[in-house]
């Protein structure tokens, strides 16, 4: 059913009535998600000493040769794994780019692990409005950014990019080098006056043979174990030190206990089977807008508006990124790269002499192939689409979305809706053009753009905001939520901005400084459940 505005869509069904579980669980720590924000938080308290428990709804995503199959994973949609989401002004069923397996959406993202820029964090006035300051800086996330970026192998370098922040050491591996169509293009922008840069990657590509392996690996899985995804370097060392992993097991609610204050246990399915969890520390890193949906569909009748949302911001600010596919084509020039992605443009990312208000990132796609494009033009002859992408160059241009209200999440019917309604539009339509110009003096006349709709959703974030006012956002500056002593989340949720570029290292580095708040708490409480707990066997695959 569709919904002129957000305020109008119901208040999920309140949830009081006790259920029988077919089995109780009882564990120290439970982490719901097992994504960059989940896995990374499972690595850091891996050594605690706490019985931690990683609860994912999906498997492990199978190493295949499928994996690299252009068909399969973008015609056919072999990994794509999300239920429907609804657009909730317009009723209409669409499936969002997320993905439910071991690692989350790190199993298909194209491993770009930028940090934020140091102005990302401060108030910044933007065409449509201001992008709020986060309540802490830059500086106080710099040394886990660093951690992070050792932890996920990141390649990059630190004086190329006249916006990149300070760094305390330098990046731990060298940046990936360009290949020559892309070395081109940046010396082309160079000498019309840009600072073109290699951005920070967390992909082992730096040898023709590595990069002949990771050709297909921005959008899908990558087959030779080549990226840094979550479950290959955060859930996987924690499970050899003792996490446990539950898979196929999808948290449907979270019941507070008699206090008010404390969540007791969490309510899953798996197979049928109605599993309840308990711990003494909740972690919540199910994606920005599962995570909202999960508080909200926590409702009971003290709390109509779902858990930790005294400040009836649960699910509201969602963002995303204002984003353009963008290609440059030259009939003339047969474009031979196998990995793309290689180089960054942030000119005009801040304000500055020619820049009244931030415009945005440009950054490469790994490559086009004919498939990616069959899938959104699926009318067209795949011969030509094999003309035009063998001639590209390939390019993802985004806007810092800015946080409203009325863009948000709600659950109708037990279905996820959505409601978002792009800002920065003017920012962004100046980005475009700039870059359309840049593009064409480096030898690429023709171009075909696309803005990205509501259905592009990797980058999501904002759903519960993180502040030092309670009344004004859900979670406090640790991300511990305002009104449950024992509930965090590290996924996106937290961002009260969503700045322009990739989100996945500052989940990194925040679940890495999260953790350290937890820990420096004490674990201590935790010890007292061991002797009553139950065995579980680290599950690694269908339960």
């Amino acid at each position: 059913m569709a919904h002129a505005t957000i305020d109008e869509a119901p208040l999920p069904q309140a949830f009081d009535e006790p259920i029988t579980a077919d089995e109780v669980i009882r564990t120290d720590v439970a982490i719901i998600g097992s994504g960059m924000g989940g896995g990374t938080m499972a690595y850091a308290l891996k050594d605690s000493g706490a019985d931690v428990l990683v609860i994912e709804r999906g498997n492990r995503l199978p190493t295949e040769p499928q994996n690299s199959d252009l068909e399969e994973v973008y015609l056919k949609g072999r990994y794509k794994n999300a239920d429907t989401w609804y657009n909730g002004r317009t009723g209409a069923g669409f499936k969002p780019g997320v993905y439910y397996w071991v690692g989350g959406n790190t199993k298909v993202y194209g491993a770009c692990l930028p940090r934020f820029r140091a102005s990302d964090f401060e108030e910044v006035r933007h065409a449509d409005g201001v992008s709020p300051a986060w309540p802490f800086t830059y500086a106080d996330l710099e040394p886990y950014y660093t951690r992070a970026e050792k932890l996920f192998q990141v390649r990059g370098q630190v004086d190329e990019d006249p916006t990149e922040p300070p760094h305390s050491e330098a990046y731990p591996h060298p940046a990936l080098d360009h290949e020559p169509a892309i070395r081109d293009l940046a010396e082309s922008f160079r000498r019309q006056g840009l600072h073109p840069f290699r951005m920070a990657n967390g992909l082992d590509a730096g040898t023709p043979e590595k990069r002949a392996l990771c050709a297909t690996s921005d959008g899908a899985p990558n087959e030779a174990g080549l990226k840094a995804d979550a479950e290959k370097i955060a859930v996987d060392p924690a499970i050899a030190a003792g996490v446990r992993l539950m898979t196929g097991t999808t948290v449907t609610r979270l019941i507070p206990g008699g206090d008010g204050h404390t969540i007791v246990a969490a309510l899953a399915e798996n197979n049928g089977r109605i599993i309840r969890i308990e711990a003494d520390k909740f972690i919540l890193a199910a994606g920005a807008v599962n995570s909202a949906a999960l508080l909200l569909r926590s409702a009971t009748k003290d709390n109509p508006r779902g858990l930790a949302n005294s400040s009836g911001l649960v699910g509201r600010n969602y963002m995303v990124h204002n984003s353009t596919f963008f290609i440059g084509i030259n009939p003339l020039r047969i474009n031979r790269t196998l990995w793309q992605k290689t180089l960054g443009l942030n000119d005009w990312y801040e304000a500055g002499p020619t820049t009244r208000y931030p415009l945005g990132n440009l950054q490469m796609l790994g490559k086009l192939r004919s498939s990616m494009l069959k899938m959104a033009r699926p009318w067209a002859p795949e011969p030509l689409l094999k003309l035009m992408s063998d001639r590209s160059i390939d390019i993802y241009l985004t806007t810092e979305d800015l946080p409203r209200r009325e863009n948000g999440v709600s659950v109708i019917g037990g279905k996820i809706h959505l409601w978002w309604e792009p800002n920065s539009l003017a920012p962004h339509k100046e980005l475009v053009r700039r870059v359309k110009r840049a593009v064409r003096k480096a030898g690429y006349p023709v171009i075909l753009t696309q803005r990205m709709g509501i259905e592009t959703n990797s980058h999501q974030c904002g759903t519960a905001v993180a502040g030092h006012d309670p009344a004004k956002s859900v979670l406090a500056p640790d991300c511990r939520a305002h009104d449950l002593d024992n509930l965090w989340v590290v996924d996106s949720s937290f961002f009260p901005s969503s700045a322009a570029l990739n989100p996945a290292l500052t989940i990194a580095a925040n679940a890495l400084r999260v953790a350290d708040t937890i820990l420096a708490d004490g674990m201590t409480s935790c010890g007292n459940r061991a002797a009553s707990k139950n065995p579980l066997p680290h599950r690694t695959g269908q339960p």
